[in-house]
């Protein structure tokens, strides 16, 4: 078997500027506003930017089939990245989801997930005959429940779920039968109703009580105005006050929800109150459209796969990037129960972050596009 070569010969005009642009847009956004919201990262945001963006070119001239090769080591290193978060990791607020650095910290569990697009492709892709099959399935099942039982005991219950359906978007991808699927829907759907029915009670034996007041602040939001649902109805504040077009970025009105410290940490979870609140609804909108526009990119990159592979890994990147955003910006209008989902490439304040973001999703998009045009010309050479 000859293995394909590191790198693929490339023609400029196949390159995808137009992905570069849109996350460049973000990216310089995301600076601003973080810079508004905290100075004091501002530095770490930039050079995180610039650091993941030339790892996001030397990634994107990668041929990503050479990489799928790889694809039991891959899954390796997301389990044992996940496995020494839990042994190394740094506890905050009684969870373990970051190691420390020195420099900066890391959160194993955001590698994993783009990890887990890449060995997922491939094994999906070498299943692609018999995906429907039980022994795949369970297979697959398996699979992806030893990375979610690991992040799930940091614990890191939002992560955990974002996961777990960009998880199900891909084997969808993949081709699992429409069939399958409407048999799932009719038990999960009936075991989910009855699972939050239990969560808010008294003493239930599912989640942590931090967790349990966080949806019940999201259906009580008045009976916990002063603790749990306090963040969201800030953030609420915060962006209705920005109105039309904001109060400007580093402003010092004094009514800002920001510049009163109304919320804690907002150049993370709550970024999107400061978008909210200083770029106002136009600035919501903008960033809204160019995170949905990078969403289209992989769908459409992913539409002109010939193998079933870049399909997944594009349709995985895209999920990924449009389950973080939806979630981010739905805490912060108070549409979803508090979590800790960042938004992709605007919020992210440490380095290694940026990298992860910017490096492991929007590189291999370029690599797939870069070599969409030319790989199938060669593409016996994968196996």
């Amino acid at each position: 078997m000859r293995l394909p070569r590191l790198t693929k010969p490339y023609k400029l005009r196949d390159y995808k500027f137009s992905l570069v642009l849109l996350v460049f847009a973000l990216s310089v956004i995301g600076v601003m506003v973080v810079g508004s919201a905290k100075a004091s990262v501002q530095n770490k945001q930039i050079f995180g930017v610039c650091v993941g963006f030339i790892l996001m070119m030397i990634v994107s001239l990668i041929d990503y089939i050479w990489i799928l090769n790889f694809y039991w080591i891959i899954y390796a290193v997301a389990i044992l990245s996940l496995l020494s978060v839990l042994v190394f990791g740094h506890t905050a607020n009684g969870a373990k989801r970051w190691i420390d650095l020195g420099f900066t910290t890391f959160q194993p569990s955001e590698l994993a997930k783009i990890l887990l697009i890449l060995f997922f492709a491939r094994f999906l892709m070498d299943h692609k005959d018999d995906i429907n099959d039980a022994v795949t399935l369970i297979k697959y099942a398996v699979l992806a429940g030893i990375p979610l039982a690991l992040i799930l005991v940091e614990p890191n219950l939002s992560t955990t779920i974002c996961t777990a359906l960009v998880i199900c978007l891909l084997i969808y991808v993949g081709g699992l039968s429409y069939k399958f699927i409407g048999t799932v829907l009719l038990i999960l759907v009936p075991v989910a109703i009855i699972f939050l029915s239990i969560a808010v009670q008294p003493n239930q034996p599912f989640l942590k009580d931090y967790q349990q007041k966080r949806i019940l602040a999201f259906l009580e939001p008045e009976k916990y105005a002063s603790d749990e649902a306090y963040q969201q109805n800030n953030s609420e504040m915060a962006i209705g006050s920005g109105q039309l077009t904001g109060k400007g970025l580093n402003n010092n009105t004094t009514t800002s929800v920001k510049n009163g410290n109304y919320i804690s940490e907002p150049q993370t979870d709550f970024i999107f109150a400061i978008i909210g609140e200083e770029l106002g609804f136009v600035g919501c909108c903008i960033i809204i459209a160019l995170l949905l526009l990078v969403v289209i990119q992989c769908i459409l990159i992913g539409m002109r796969s010939r193998d079933l592979a870049g399909k997944i890994i594009c349709s995985g990147v895209g999920g990924l990037i449009g389950f973080q955003s939806f979630i981010n910006i739905s805490v912060a209008t108070n549409m979803l129960p508090n979590t800790g989902v960042l938004m992709p490439t605007v919020n992210i304040p440490m380095p290694a972050r940026s990298i992860a973001s910017c490096l492991l999703t929007n590189g291999l998009l370029l690599s797939f596009s870069f070599v969409g045009l030319h790989i199938y010309n060669e593409i016996a050479v994968l196996f």
